[in-house]
């Protein structure tokens, strides 16, 4: 009623909104200000609106009806192919399909005939314009981003205009086939998302709403669909409770768990799901927001919460390639979290991060990082630096990485194991190295991290060129890197550090700079740490073994490390704060590797002992 109330004594402005203007450059600031401006001011106008019909319903002042009914009519004289058309502007056109066709369903009654027919003209114009452009190129081309939310609004004004629009029913029909057969595209059976959580949060977020109205006029149950049964995990894995930085995709590096809880509570309460309901009461519970949304969705039983004592700490997305790696899913601060990326999905869309990259967070810090800053989409820096695989904790072949935004730059997840004390993680991303004419760089790209938990990830690198080449190994943080040798880097983040040590190859070169190649923006300030190993001489094929300890100030960790070459590959020895860790680590796949009490044919092997020299835990990853 409150807001209701300031509505009436400040309506929001009705006049129809500017084009971009003749000399408006594409992703200029200017473009920029009237493309999301027009967003947010049709949302201002028809949201409100929408609040004032729906509070009249429920048993609100008539005059919130009428004011409603004059927004409406007011937003209705619009060019629904102007400033705010579908195709001219989408982020514009979708709001204000989806908020004149509530507006128009909860002030039904006041409307006279004639007013019913504008409003009638209108959206027969705009829900052709938005059909026409996703049908049928939605159902064989379903990985536009814009047009994964777009479908269902389309649906939603379909089902609001039924029986009054001509076309509305086949809105419908189509908005119910592509849920049924693509939706949504960027995810897995897993429950995981290619085009990172900030995407996710946004676009599942919006398609809730029409998960609600499928049940209530179809009958159909989004949570029944293998994604839907386990969205929940996704960002439980990601996001421990109290987690800021939200992995790969745009607009993440600030991302945060508390980010998710309205989100997640929703989706819990939708799918009756106790192990969603227990993450977000570890946030301290979900306060409905306000609206009518929420109005309507209180009616939903409440669901019981469930701890994840029954769940590993870790878990693998096999279809989006997406492998979190955690020590805990109660609490970020005492978690230490490993991200890898290998995905069929490749670099396209929101989710570009090449292949094969990591990221590294501990104890409250994001330290091993994805670089770069959205400064507007399509930008130069976006394009050139984020989109490259030089961005990323990743590898260049003779300064070239994998092909930029392309779904063709595909990797895939091939091995993964957890357990209580070691997890293991293999990727093979060779293919989505391509020069400029398409010809292949690499014939194998296998990236493999041995996860010791806390305190010690092993990142173990097998490359192989086409041609004798030089390889960059690229690493990115918030502060500068302290380099003393390849043996002995440090990373410091507040009261966060992580040791390095390059054990191989030898003899790596290194460079460091807090420039981004191209910059972002003048009016972006940020600046990150970009430190590059490369290899002294050129060869056809080399192996980077890799040692990250992550650590709170006062609990150094020790950094006894040995890498020793043996008959087939390596032997990797490294001390841990309780006891020792064994690996090894072959370089010929039909090799017998054997040593330290150990043997494997062809395969990684990695052991786990305490003090005593008691083993603690065996894994065995075959290549």
């Amino acid at each position: 009623m409150n807001q209701c109330d300031q509505l009436l004594a400040n309506p929001p402005p009705t006049d129809e909104p500017p084009k971009y203007g003749p000399q408006v450059v594409r992703n200029s600031e200017q473009w920029r200000k009237t493309w999301w401006g027009n967003r947010t001011y049709t949302t201002k106008a028809l949201d409100s609106a929408a609040t004032l019909a729906f509070t009249r319903m429920i048993g609100g002042k008539q005059e919130y009806g009428q004011l409603a009914r004059r927004i409406l009519m007011d937003c209705a004289k619009w060019d629904p192919k102007g400033a705010t058309g579908y195709r001219y502007n989408d982020e514009a056109g979708m709001p204000y399909a989806y908020y004149f066709a509530r507006t128009y369903t909860f002030v039904h009654d006041l409307l006279s005939e004639e007013e019913r027919k504008v409003c009638r003209r209108v959206m027969k114009i705009r829900g052709d314009e938005m059909y026409q452009h996703l049908h049928p190129r939605h159902l064989w081309q379903p990985y536009s981003s814009h047009s994964n939310r777009a479908w269902h609004f389309l649906g939603e004004i379909g089902i609001a205009m039924q029986g009054e629009v001509e076309g509305a029913d086949q809105w419908v029909w189509f908005a119910t086939n592509v849920f049924r057969n693509v939706y949504p595209v960027w995810s897995d059976d897993d429950g995981g998302w290619h085009e990172g959580f900030g995407y996710w949060n946004s676009y599942i977020g919006r398609f809730t709403w029409w998960a609600d109205v499928m049940r209530s006029a179809m009958n159909i149950n989004a949570y029944d669909k293998p994604y839907f049964s386990k969205i929940g995990y996704y960002p439980m894995y990601l996001l421990p409770p109290g987690k800021v930085g939200a992995g790969f995709g745009d607009l993440n590096a600030r991302g945060s768990a508390s980010r998710a809880v309205p989100l997640v509570s929703q989706l819990a309460t939708q799918a009756g799901n106790g192990h969603w309901q227990w993450y977000i009461q570890q946030m301290g519970g979900s306060s409905p927001p306000p609206g009518y949304v929420s109005f309507v969705r209180g009616t939903l039983p409440d669901t019981a919460a469930r701890p994840p004592d029954d769940l590993p700490a870790s878990r693998l997305f096999r279809g989006t390639g997406q492998a979190i790696l955690n020590t805990t899913l109660d609490d970020a601060t005492n978690d230490v979290q490993v991200v890898f990326k290998s995905s069929p999905f490749g670099t396209q869309s929101h989710g570009y991060e090449a292949n094969n990259s990591f990221l590294l967070w501990a104890y409250g810090q994001r330290l091993l990082i994805r670089s770069g800053y959205r400064d507007s989409y399509g930008t130069e820096h976006h394009r050139k630096w984020m989109w490259s695989t030089r961005s990323v904790n990743n590898i260049t072949i003779d300064g070239q990485g994998q092909l930029a935004h392309s779904a063709a730059a595909q990797g895939r997840i091939t091995q993964f194991k957890t357990s209580p004390t070691i997890d293991m993680v293999a990727g093979e991303a060779a293919d989505a190295y391509r020069s400029s004419s398409g010809a292949p760089l690499l014939d194998r790209f296998t990236r493999t991290i041995l996860f010791i938990k806390p305190e010690l990830i092993v990142v173990y690198d097998r490359l192989e060129a086409q041609r004798e080449s030089t390889f960059e190994y690229w690493l990115h943080a918030t502060q500068k890197f302290a380099v003393t040798s390849q043996r002995k880097i440090d990373l410091q983040v507040k009261d966060v550090g992580c040791a390095v040590s390059l054990l191989a190859p030898e003899g790596l070169e290194f460079s460091q700079t807090d420039q981004y190649d191209p910059n972002p923006r003048a009016r972006v300030t940020l600046r990150e740490w970009h430190l590059t190993a490369t290899t002294p001489s050129r060869a056809r094929n080399v192996e980077f073994v890799a040692l990250y300890r992550p650590h709170r100030d006062g609990n150094q960790p020790p950094r006894n490390e040995k890498l020793t070459k043996i008959d087939g590959g390596y032997v990797l020895t490294a001390d841990l704060t309780d006891g020792q860790v064994v690996a090894l680590l072959p370089t010929d796949d039909s090799a017998l590797l054997s040593a330290d009490g150990l043997s494997a044919d062809g395969a990684i092997l990695v052991q786990r002992r305490d003090k005593d020299g008691n083993v603690v835990a065996t894994l065995k990853l075959d290549q």
